[in-house]
């Protein structure tokens, strides 16, 4: 120190000693003010503060080195270590730690910066998309004023095309009128002409045509009315001709009637009293009838070849159709022949 009391003190302690001597009684007194202060604290403490450590023995060490007349202007500590690697492992352990965090802040700035670039690029693509759209809208609006000019100008053409056209049919309609018109007064100088025309041809008519004709026209009618009188009575003779005719032919008829339900009362009478004799007469009767429609296709055929090699099956087939007969006639007329008496006829034959 410079300090006349301080130098005196350290004049007191120091006369006589190198600086040799000097640094080692100085350092003593700091290593044991260190051990002191290690004493204090924990491994950990020491090696991660060592700011707060020169602190401490700076604090402690000056008042006692300064009764030597030694100040301590700077008090740093370089360096900490051990031998069995304690503190070299806490650096590893810190240095680890700081690796860790290092490469975390790493990681989470580049998480941060691809974060920021995909939100850099959503709001890039965001104006582009704006500015796409700012710019689809402004063509849209193009094409749109456009499109209204366009139609504009087409409507402008199509009502100035349209009010040429309707122009030309207003003039062409006043030429037409007026071609009308001059067709009308010809037509009606030509309808006068043709009414005098009209007016001598009826007059000549009615000198030459008329007169005579309804002269002859009368003539005719009287001729007419006679021969309609004399058709009348002509008709009228004539049906009541056809009346009498009619009359006379009706009588007839009448009789003709009577005759029949008289004869037809006689038969049914006859038929009545005889019974079956009298149906069998009917069957009889009828039979050549019923044969002859049944033979009437064979009347067209000109040989009928019956193909057997057995002469007795040609007999069998009639005797079958003989058999059938009864049952056939009852069929068509309601009379069993089976059930009628067998009559002999003049010539002694059994029917």
């Amino acid at each position: 120190m410079t300090e006349k009391e301080l130098l005196a003190v350290a004049c007191e302690q120091f006369l006589g000693k190198n600086v040799q001597d000097i640094k080692n009684v100085v350092l003593q007194t700091l290593e044991g003010h260190l051990r002191s202060i290690l004493g204090t604290l924990t491994v950990e403490q020491i090696y991660q503060d060592r700011d707060q450590f020169a602190k401490l023995v700076r604090e402690v060490a000056a008042p006692d080195v300064g009764r030597m007349g030694i100040e301590i202007l700077s008090f740093t500590i370089k360096d900490v270590y051990d031998k069995v690697d304690y503190l070299s492992s806490l650096g590893k352990t810190q240095t680890a730690v700081v690796q860790r965090d290092a490469d975390i802040g790493v990681a989470e700035a580049e998480r941060d910066a691809g974060i920021r670039e995909a939100e850099c690029k959503k709001e890039m693509l965001d104006v582009k998309f704006m500015a796409d759209t700012k710019i689809a809208d402004s063509k849209r609006a193009f094409e749109l004023q456009k499109s209204a000019f366009s139609e504009e100008v087409n409507i402008k053409t199509a009502e100035a095309q349209l009010a040429y056209e309707l122009q030309g049919a207003r003039e062409q309609q006043k030429i037409r009128q007026e071609e009308i018109e001059i067709e009308v007064v010809q037509r009606k100088k030509q309808i006068a002409v043709e009414t005098q025309e009209i007016l001598r041809t009826d007059k000549e008519l009615i000198a030459t045509v008329r007169r005579p004709a309804e002269a002859e026209a009368h003539r005719i009618q009287q001729i007419a009315e006679g021969e309609k009188v004399k058709q009348v009575l002509l008709a009228q003779a004539e049906a009541e001709k056809i009346r009498k005719i009619g009359e006379a032919e009706a009588a007839v008829i009448e009789a003709m009637g009577k005759a029949e339900a008289e004869r037809m009362k006689l038969k049914a009478e006859a038929y009545q009293k005889y019974g079956d004799a009298a149906k069998m007469a009917l069957v009889l009767e009828a039979l050549p009838q019923i044969a002859a429609k049944i033979s009437a296709p064979l009347t067209k055929v000109d040989e009928i070849v019956v193909l057997s090699g057995d002469n007795s099956k040609v007999t069998s087939e009639v005797n079958r159709l003989l058999a059938e007969l009864p049952a056939s006639v009852h069929a068509l007329t309601g009379v069993d022949l089976s059930k009628i008496p067998l009559i002999k006829n003049a010539t002694g034959a059994q029917v």
